[in-house]
């Protein structure tokens, strides 16, 4: 019986398509520790620890032009969830895609020691596997993206032998003013129409490291943000200005007014906002602000990581191409 031509050309292009995409996924992550931190005053208010560790994404038979960084947690962000859905472009674009975890439940990034954790992780990876110390890329959304900006503000303060040479940042929908967060969430407590969980983790982290609240830590609270409205020196701003930096926001605002009872403060919109306009002001000319509009669904639950589940990752990826090429 004769093979159909179309049915030869079909199996031509997807071993086509499958040698494009051949890639080597690594992966070490350390045993992990029998411990547990503290997120509440309850007695039950307890996260147990995460694997510590990495996933790293190598294009093979090919030199690698640069690394995408993404900080996941290995457990609760669903390991390398955000990082697998840009595997095959940036494999195509000979780009490798590393993920790295720390052993802190949803680490804010409140302690130097988790920073230097992925600072000394990121240095150990680049030089075992002869990546390049150049074209490198942090992005991601929520708490991924929030660890990506803590993580630059730290290089750029701290004194250290090795030097990360980053090119962009990819921010996605994520707070950076937290004293606007810690209102949005006493809000949420006081009205009581949503369920509480974040709101009450969040609040008892923020207060618990920052030592107090808006009112009685103002300063810790400005100096934790990358941006914050209330700041009038936003001297954090100055750490980003020589990077190119793209951000997506999806406001939903009718979303969050109808589910949420959420005003349009109450919206991590208008952080990335106002960080582009004094980053523009600080002299930075390589901004982009990307806005979703997907269509109004009240029963669709919607959250960061839905906002970055909708980039077209091809062309996000023709953007750091480009950004390489500067």
């Amino acid at each position: 019986m004769k093979t159909p031509f179309k049915l030869l050309l079909l199996l031509f292009l997807t071993t086509l398509s499958t040698k494009s995409f051949s890639q080597k996924i690594i992966k070490d992550y350390e045993p992990v520790k029998n411990d547990s931190l503290k997120i509440g005053i309850g007695e039950n208010d307890f996260l147990p620890f995460i694997q510590k560790g990495y996933t790293l994404m190598l294009p093979e038979n090919k030199k690698i032009k640069g690394v995408l960084i993404f900080l996941e947690d290995s457990k609760y962000n669903k390991k390398n969830f955000s990082s697998k859905q840009i595997y095959n472009q940036a494999s195509i674009s000979n780009f490798a895609v590393l993920s790295i975890s720390t052993e802190i439940p949803l680490d804010f990034y409140f302690s130097k020691s988790s920073i230097k954790s992925t600072h000394n992780l990121i240095q150990k990876i680049l030089k075992k596997f002869n990546l390049p110390n150049e074209n490198i890329f942090f992005l991601g959304a929520g708490l991924v993206g929030h660890r990506a900006m803590k993580y630059v503000e730290f290089i750029n303060k701290e004194d250290s032998d090795f030097k990360i040479n980053i090119k962009g940042v990819v921010i996605c929908d994520f707070t950076l003013d937290w004293i606007r967060k810690w209102q949005q969430h006493k809000r949420d407590i006081k009205i009581n129409r949503i369920e509480l969980w974040e709101p009450t983790f969040m609040n008892f982290m923020l207060e618990t490291y920052l030592k107090g609240t808006p009112k009685t830590a103002q300063d810790n609270y400005h100096n934790f943000s990358t941006y914050s409205y209330s700041n009038q020196n936003n001297e954090n701003i100055n750490f980003y200005k020589n990077y190119a930096v793209r951000a997506y926001i999806e406001p939903k605002i009718k979303y969050r007014l109808k589910k949420y009872y959420r005003t349009l403060y109450e919206n991590n919109a208008t952080d990335i906002i106002g960080f582009l306009a004094e980053l523009e002001l600080a002299g930075n000319k390589n901004t982009e602000l990307v806005i979703l509009q997907p269509e109004y669904n009240q029963s669709e639950n919607r959250n960061t990581q839905t906002t970055w589940n909708k980039i077209d990752k091809d062309e996000l990826m023709n953007w750091i191409n480009k950004q390489s090429e500067k």
